[in-house]
């Protein structure tokens, strides 16, 4: 109907176009769902007033562009303007079909259809659009996707997505142009996507994924700037299909710059207040050293928590820094000055579905009253990425109710923190067994650490518990709680054995570096069932050492002990150098008496342009 309504529209396009039009009463008929008062209006044709064929012609337009209809025709009559109209199906089902990698859920969620709702062919294809997208993000950028309608009684449809995943397109090669001070091979390492290797079918980092590529430039960009090329830039990144389009080739294009060292280091101050030579002491930077923002950020947050433990308000040290290019050195001049009065009015936080708001709190260095510092919200961000409970998380500040107010936006995505595994084992010696065993690293949104596990055999039976605040008392304080309990028979050594340990523990820092870990334990242990009797040949006794202990009893000991650790290490992004030292005692007492010490130093250095690593330990 509608391509001989076209045809006769051209037929007589010459006198239509001249001729003008008034309505005295609009007819629809069509319409099943849409009012006729809702259709009259998208027309916008008053009754009695002359209207043209062009300004009808934009009349069915405005109704098409409506969504609602397959068809509208617009047909004069005399004095009556007759309005015919095909609805849009109801879409009763959306499905999807020949997905496996990307589940239904995942897929309805990019989707904007929406059952029993009006089906929308524009809506349809951008759906589409979406569902290719989801596909390019999972490495599959051969997917194809089809929408078909299946015809239902009462004017609806079925909406099906028709889909071909196709194969993972992977990274075949990732290269880098204008990079003379490291390898190739040094900077794909730092970057967090990886090109296709050995253990492509197990390591999934080497699928495309076009949101990690500004990730990647943060990362080479990081990694430069701590080692000293303060110049340095990626000016671009290509991206291309192979000509099977079945894998990418990436190449970042980057300028080096020349490296710096740190030269003369000052402060200065603007306030009366501050006492210059104290906070003169408390810089660490020294001459010579590579320059790095890590270590000028350092210096700057050491500063301002000084002054800020002075009360002094506002206090804001801003880095000056003096290039002589020739010489490839620095100076750095901290000015102390006064910042803006501005105070925190409050913090919001969404995006926590499980994590409590007071985890995240305990994370952000401002509460509400507080000067506001905006080296404070960076460092808040970082040390909620580093709790591990979210794939990202963003810190910003925005104005609030007033002029010298801000408002702090904390916004999260949860991601996964726990864990539950079954399984089972045989051997010879213990024959059939099973195991099972659940971590938890943010138990009930609180942030605590929950581990246990449960094995058990013909010949030994294992029960582990471990329990973890991290924040204890809401400051950077942990307190753990633990125990353990063990048995075995004869089926695997000479004699019965039972073992209970309970420990509770204390962490605290002691310097930005340093920690100490002090714990206290009771044990308990009983042998029983000894193979043989101690008159017996000794190839048919167990040892005389083990019927003197079961001769013991039940052997209780208790103990404290601690642990200091001095830890220099970072993220891949660090200086070449790191280093840690650990050192600890345990001192027992009960049944048996002794004092045990431990020691641990290791050093790690990479060398001949980061290639190689070298490690010492003792």
């Amino acid at each position: 109907m509608a391509g001989i309504w076209l045809a006769i529209s051209f037929l007589l396009a010459g006198p239509v176009l001249a001729q003008t039009f008034a309505f005295d009463s609009v007819q629809v008929s069509g319409n099943q769902r849409i009012e006729t008062g809702t259709i009259i209006t998208y027309a916008g044709i008053a009754r009695g007033e002359p209207v043209s064929a062009g300004e009808l012609n934009a009349a069915s337009q405005r109704i098409r562009e409506s969504g609602l209809f397959e068809s509208v025709e617009l047909v004069p009559q005399g004095n009556t303007l007759i309005i015919t109209v095909v609805e849009y199906p109801t879409i009763n089902r959306i499905s999807f079909e020949g997905n496996s990698r990307v589940n239904d859920d995942q897929l309805a969620g990019v989707i904007k259809s929406t059952e029993r709702r009006v089906f929308s062919p524009t809506q349809a294809e951008a759906d589409v659009e979406a569902i290719i997208e989801a596909y390019v993000n999972e490495g599959r950028v051969n997917a194809r996707v089809t929408p078909k309608i299946i015809r239902r009684e009462d004017n609806r449809v079925d909406l099906v997505f028709e889909i071909t995943e196709g194969a993972v397109t992977e990274i075949e090669r990732i290269s880098f142009v204008g990079n003379r001070s490291f390898s190739d091979r040094r900077l794909r390492g730092v970057l967090e996507t990886k090109q296709a290797g050995t253990f492509r079918f197990i390591i999934r980092s080497d699928a495309f994924v076009a949101d990690r590529i500004a990730q990647d430039r943060q990362q080479l960009e990081d990694f430069y700037m701590s080692r000293g090329f303060a110049d340095f830039a990626v000016q671009s990144v290509d991206v291309a299909l192979t000509r099977e389009r079945d894998g990418y080739v990436i190449t970042f294009n980057v300028v080096e710059g020349q490296r710096y060292s740190i030269g003369e280091v000052t402060l200065s101050s603007a306030i009366p207040e501050v006492d210059v030579a104290r906070y003169r002491d408390a810089i660490r930077l020294a001459s010579g050293s590579v320059y790095s923002p890590v270590a000028i950020d350092n210096e700057i947050t050491r500063l301002e928590e000084l002054g800020y433990d002075e009360g002094v308000a506002f206090l804001r040290v801003e880095p000056r820094i003096t290039r002589d290019e020739r010489s490839g050195i620095l100076d750095v001049e901290f000015a102390i000055v006064r910042g803006p009065r501005v105070f925190v009015e409050r913090i919001d936080i969404e995006g926590n579905t499980t994590t409590l708001d007071k985890v995240i709190r305990n994370q952000v260095e401002q509460v509400e009253g507080d000067p506001f510092n905006p080296r404070a919200i960076k460092a808040s961000a970082e040390r909620i990425r580093g709790l591990g409970y979210f794939s990202d998380a963003n810190v910003e500040a925005r104005p609030g109710t007033g002029e010298d107010q801000v408002v702090i936006d904390v916004n999260v995505v949860e991601q996964p923190t726990g864990s539950l595994s079954f399984g089972a084992n045989y051997s010879t010696d213990n024959g059939f067994g099973l195991v099972a065993s659940f971590t938890e690293r943010n138990f009930l949104g609180r942030g605590q650490v929950l581990d246990f596990s449960i094995a058990t055999a013909a010949a030994n039976r294992q029960f582990r518990f471990e329990f973890e605040e991290p924040q204890f008392t809401g400051r950077d304080v942990s307190l753990g709680f633990g125990l353990s309990y063990r048995t075995t028979t004869q089926d695997n050594a000479p004699y019965d054995t039972v073992n209970f340990n309970i420990v509770s523990s204390l962490g605290f820092p002691l310097g930005d570096r340093s920690r100490i870990n002090l714990s206290a334990q009771a044990e308990f242990t009983d042998l029983s069932n000894v193979d043989g009797k101690r008159t017996d040949p000794p190839e048919d006794r167990a040892s005389l050492v083990i019927f003197d202990e079961v001769e013991e009893g039940r052997v209780w000991n208790y103990g404290v002990g601690y642990t200091y650790s001095f830890d220099t290490r970072r993220s891949d992004i660090a200086q070449p150098g790191r280093f840690v030292l650990r050192f600890g005692q345990d001192i027992a007492t009960g049944d048996t008496t002794f004092v045990r010490s431990s020691a641990l130093a290791a050093y790690e250095r990479r060398v001949l342009g980061e290639d190689v690593v070298l490690r010492a330990a003792c």
